[in-house]
């Protein structure tokens, strides 16, 4: 569960069973699998064959349906984070879930991170051998409106080699990458980070892109379950911005001593999320 402040929850129908149930297995012999559907949207598995060395670029497609949401690796006051496993006999491996850059969305005293709209989930996996692939996959979701409902199905996919282009998928994943958040660069980057004594504030200074007055959006994730949004005392001087980011309720005897959080920035029409490391 999620754990940025207290206050009201939604809702959360705990269907897991029965939405499995009624979501039948999607079998493809392409690079792309059919969509299962629930009450909220649908989803669907998109895949290239492997490339010389195994690796194969793959995503998980989200469509909610106008009104509904679906939520990032960290969801907010309540929410189910995308999770996607791979079955131990399709002998592929999952290496990294990517995420495009979210929206926050606020109800009263519910905060939500999350997507309003289609998104694409980028996935790298990793393929033994050579010669065709099957990839067995499970993907859970939770799909919100007044209501949460858990969203889970499983999909097959069988790769031949990659002896032609796929225009279509390729579209797609270059498309999901492009809404990624990008590393830090010189304009655009953490150029300091503190924890204060008593763990309550997270100082952080900020190199930002132009000359905006606007606060930026910031979203650090800790220990997972964990991210902190709320923005203490913050000045934008041109391209510096210095602020203080509330911690709150940390696990009982965290140690932060040589852990490494991430930290998402959105400045209008760009993102960067970079890591920030404690000794």
């Amino acid at each position: 569960m999620m754990i940025i402040s207290s206050g009201p929850r939604r809702l959360l129908i705990a269907v897991v069973s029965l939405v499995t149930a009624l979501v039948p297995f999607y079998s493809a012999h392409a690079e792309m699998s059919a969509w299962a559907e629930n009450e909220g949207g649908r989803m669907r598995l998109v895949a290239l064959a492997p490339d010389a060395g195994g690796k194969i670029r793959a995503a998980l497609q989200i469509e909610p349906k106008p009104g509904w949401i679906t939520y990032w690796k960290e969801p907010g006051n309540s929410g189910i984070p995308p999770q996607v496993t791979i079955a131990p006999e399709s002998s592929v491996s999952l290496d990294a879930i990517a995420y495009p850059v979210p929206k926050h969305f606020f109800k009263g005293a519910i905060e939500d991170i999350a997507y309003d709209a289609p998104v694409t989930l980028p996935l790298s996996l990793t393929a033994p051998g050579k010669g065709p692939v099957t990839i067995d996959a499970a993907a859970f979701i939770g799909i919100c409106k007044d209501i949460c409902i858990p969203f889970q199905a499983s999909f097959e996919l069988k790769l031949g080699p990659a002896i032609q282009s796929h225009p279509q998928e390729e579209a797609i994943l270059q498309a999901a990458d492009a809404r990624l958040p990008k590393p830090p660069s010189q304009d655009f980057d953490v150029t300091a980070h503190a924890m204060s004594p008593d763990r309550k504030t997270l100082s952080l200074t900020l190199a930002l892109p132009g000359e905006g007055k606007a606060a930026p959006d910031i979203i650090v994730t800790g220990p997972s379950g964990y991210a902190f949004t709320k923005q203490i005392g913050g000045k934008r001087d041109g391209a510096t911005f210095k602020v203080d980011v509330s911690i709150g309720k940390l696990p009982k005897d965290y140690d932060i001593a040589g852990k490494r959080w991430s930290v998402l920035v959105i400045d209008g029409e760009r993102a960067m999320e970079t890591t920030l490391a404690f000794e």
